[in-house]
């Protein structure tokens, strides 16, 4: 069955660095874009980036642009998030999550486009 698992989340300063994993297993992952997404408390869940299924292509929220950078590695199953100068703002539930759509190529779209999640990984900035 198809399974998402992410790791890297951890506290950190504002100004620090930390690096997100999502691994997958159970289908083909080179067919499908993967989005990571995040949660406050009390907000709706966000895209922060996505990133098409050979890679070619990268989406990121204007809040994270130029701070976070997205990749993944079809060869190992695993996407990444490298997130520098991280904001207080940033402090939320990290999850990664599986288009829908085989070979969809476009913006990140909203989480019901997205078919399977991870459990999450809780990110926490202090400024």
């Amino acid at each position: 069955q198809v399974r998402l698992v992410e790791s890297g989340g951890g506290s950190v300063q504002a100004g620090g660095s930390l690096r997100l994993s999502c691994a997958a297993s159970g289908y083909i992952y080179k067919s499908r874009y993967m989005a990571w997404f995040r949660q406050a408390p009390g907000k709706e869940r966000d895209g922060v980036a996505g990133i098409s299924h050979g890679g070619a292509s990268t989406y990121y929220a204007d809040s994270v642009k130029g701070r976070f950078v997205i990749s993944r590695d079809n060869s190992k199953n695993i996407m990444y998030l490298q997130m520098n100068s991280l904001k207080p703002e940033d402090t939320a539930m990290y999850y990664c999550a599986r288009h829908g759509t085989t070979y969809y190529s476009g913006s990140i779209q909203g989480p019901t486009d997205f078919d399977y999640w991870g459990q999450g990984t809780q990110v926490t900035v202090s400024s």
